[in-house]
């Protein structure tokens, strides 16, 4: 399944050091559209829903992720992000920051960028 997900520049979409999977920033992309979600909480639960197939890919699952990075292009959303954040993990949760950018690539409202750690 990780196989139907495709970075959108030279690198890659994960790379093991050791026992941790760095995920690199996920987009808002529908991996069987090839489109952005429509719409804040589409575009950010996609993005969760793309990095779980890498982590599932990997033997791995959410619950295995210690640190997330967020990317926002407008922190005003940032009450949502918490909302499907909510709805996705169970305690305790990941690590997080949030960061406002003034533009993500594909013109996305959210990237997500993930470490886990294999135990």
């Amino acid at each position: 399944m990780v196989a139907e997900l495709k970075s959108v520049g030279p690198y890659s979409l994960y790379r093991w050091a050791g026992d941790l999977l760095f995920i690199s920033g996920q987009l808002p992309i529908n991996p069987h559209t090839g489109l952005l979600e429509e719409g804040f909480k589409d575009q950010c639960a996609r993005s969760l829903s793309n990095i779980q197939t890498i982590l599932e890919g990997e033997g791995l699952t959410l619950n295995d992720i210690v640190k997330l990075t967020v990317l926002v292009d407008d922190l005003e959303d940032f009450n949502e992000v918490n909302e499907v954040f909510e709805e996705v993990f169970d305690q305790p949760y990941p690590s997080r920051s949030t960061f406002e950018a003034a533009r993500l690539p594909k013109d996305a409202l959210i990237e997500i960028e993930a470490i886990a750690i294999k135990s």
